[in-house]
């Protein structure tokens, strides 16, 4: 029996060893006290990188005291009890690792925002100087943790000139960061600059800020000057038309109910927004783990903020955990018409990787039958939907609506004649679709999709052939990384009959897109042409094999097999 548990915990070592970034996962597994407690752990551990949180918080929380032995299991537990929303719980573990000198960073922060949230403010300034010990210079971690020294301490600050002192402390990589912090310092102390401070954030030429015009004009609003803070609204939304929690915010306006709470004076406010942008960075990494760690603080500081939730849905989403992003989005579709529209389509997006294609075309219709007076985007979007989901002749229908309503000169145009340029090419309607795919080309001369598909399609109709292949050149240049467009730059070559150039072309886009039927298709006939017979046999049963292989071409292929191809 002794031997067997020697067994299985040596093969769970290796496991862990080979499976695990950490080396500190194993480092202690010889102090484990059975078998069992291996398993758990273990189960644990893989749980929370499954982003199964309720599972690796029942195995990790059945490991009672592990943290005597092995540093990393609390940092584990404790993503757990934040991921799930157990801050009580997660504040009481915390205090038993402080009491037992086993501090660390997520320790020392969740007791921070525990005692934060709850306005504690003498005792969560206790573990700040624990948390700055557990952060490394210039990392993420510092500058959560000199932006909460910093907030912290505005409760024993009454000026504004000592405020904006502390905020050189934050390091030197985050001005971005600091940028931001020093705005809200200014609408904390609520100085006669606050609207000029703003509106400088805002106007940055070399940095998106225009989430910060919500601010701005949150900020107004509160000073009961509304008809500036329309004036902030329209003309940011009219360089970010489709910015979610602004136009969220007009509509609010009309109804005077807002659905996104903050005040600058409040600090847990300022921190969870602070919070949101560290875990949007980290999102943005595709460091989900980290990100959801972040939020759920966030979201606990402030639970009355859309974003918040919105950011953690869409984690949610690209990572497939779909049935808990669906629970939150329907959620989030309770909070406005603007954002109704927007879990709708996530909603509806999330059906189609489901598999689920009828009951997400079905969803989004319904939700789009029940907006009231819906604007020139929220038709384009469900124009696209629907051209996306092959239902191309309804998407002509909406695409035609929008161009009622806009002239060549509207940032949508390009986009929108691009769609419907695509619909009708879809519906054997070529000329219709020749004139709207150009127009798209004189708004957008520099969408390299908008070449590739105009180009691609004279390809394949046999015309324009040689101005096609400059046009996807630049498309290339535009793009160099392109599957799509490396693929239709060999084609081009293929059929001006330069088949030692289309062979390295089409080689290329099969590297960048191993299971596309077509682009395997378009290389073995660029093989065949090259006297590479044998090999072209091989790509062309290839193709014949892949599930996304449609009959047509698999019916070519075949021929192909039998009788090669004429020069």
């Amino acid at each position: 029996m002794k031997n067997l548990k020697a067994q299985f915990k040596l093969i769970i070592y290796l496991f862990l060893l080979l499976n695990t970034p950490n080396i500190l996962i194993t480092k202690n597994l010889d102090k484990f006290s059975n078998s069992r407690d291996i398993a758990n752990y273990f189960s644990g551990i893989l749980s929370k990188n499954n982003y199964q949180y309720k599972k690796s918080y029942y195995y990790l929380k059945s490991l009672n005291n592990l943290e005597d032995i092995h540093y990393t299991y609390s940092q584990h537990y404790q993503h757990s009890l934040v991921a799930l929303g157990k801050f009580k719980e997660a504040a009481s573990y915390t205090k038993k690792l402080n009491d037992k000198k086993l501090d660390n960073f997520e320790s020392n922060l969740i007791s921070i925002i525990y005692h934060v949230e709850n306005e504690d403010f003498k005792n969560a300034s206790l573990y700040l100087q624990k948390l700055e010990n557990n952060s490394q210079p210039g990392t993420v971690r510092d500058l959560v943790s000199k932006s909460l020294n910093i907030w912290l301490n505005f409760k024993n600050i009454t000026d504004l000139s000592s405020g904006l002192k502390l905020l050189d402390t934050i390091p030197k990589r985050f001005n971005n960061m600091k940028n931001i912090q020093k705005t809200f310092v200014y609408c904390y102390f609520d100085s006669p600059k606050t609207d000029k401070m703003f509106k400088q954030l805002t106007i940055n030429p070399n940095v998106d800020y225009s989430r910060y015009n919500f601010f701005y004009s949150n900020y107004l609003i509160s000073k009961y000057n509304e008809k500036k803070a329309q004036e902030v609204l329209s003309s940011s939304l009219e360089q970010n038309p489709k910015n979610l929690i602004l136009n969220q915010l007009k509509k609010d306006l009309i109804k005077k109910k807002f659905n996104n709470k903050f005040e600058c004076k409040n600090t847990t406010d300022v921190v969870a927004e602070i919070f949101y942008v560290v875990a949007n960075a980290l999102s943005s990494q595709n460091n989900y783990i980290a990100s959801n760690f972040y939020l759920n603080l966030a979201k606990y500081l402030n639970p009355n903020f859309v974003s918040y939730d919105s950011l953690y849905a869409e984690n949610l989403f690209l990572i497939k955990e779909y049935e808990k992003a669906k629970k939150i989005y329907n959620e989030i579709k309770k909070q406005g018409s603007t954002y109704n529209w927007y879990a709708s389509k996530q909603i509806a997006s999330i059906l189609s990787e489901q598999n689920q294609k009828k009951n997400s075309i079905k969803s989004l219709k319904s939700s789009f039958k029940r907006l009231e007076n819906p604007t020139i985007y929220e038709i384009f979007d469900y124009a696209e939907f629907l051209k996306n989901n092959d239902k191309y002749k309804e998407s002509i229908n909406y695409y035609s609506d929008v161009l009622r309503s806009i002239n060549s000169k509207n940032a949508l145009y390009g986009k929108v004649v691009d769609g419907r340029g695509i619909a009708y090419e879809r519906t054997d309607q070529w000329d219709k679709a020749e004139i709207d795919l150009l127009n798209s080309l004189n708004a957008s001369p520099n969408d390299a999709y908008a070449i590739n598909y105009l180009a691609y399609s004279w390809i394949e109709k046999g015309v324009n052939i040689k101005k096609s292949l400059a046009m996807l050149k630049k498309a290339n240049k535009l793009r160099p990384n392109d599957g799509y467009i490396i693929d239709s730059l060999g084609w081009a070559l293929f059929k001006l009959k330069q088949y030692k150039e289309a062979k390295k072309q089409l080689e290329l886009a099969v590297k960048f897109m191993a299971s596309d039927p077509v682009v395997n298709d378009h290389y073995a006939d660029a093989l065949w042409m090259n006297n590479k017979s044998l090999q072209a046999r091989y790509y062309w049963n290839y193709v014949l094999k892949l599930e996304k292989t449609e009959e047509k071409l698999k019916k070519e292929v075949k021929q192909k097999l039998l009788f090669g191809l004429k020069s």
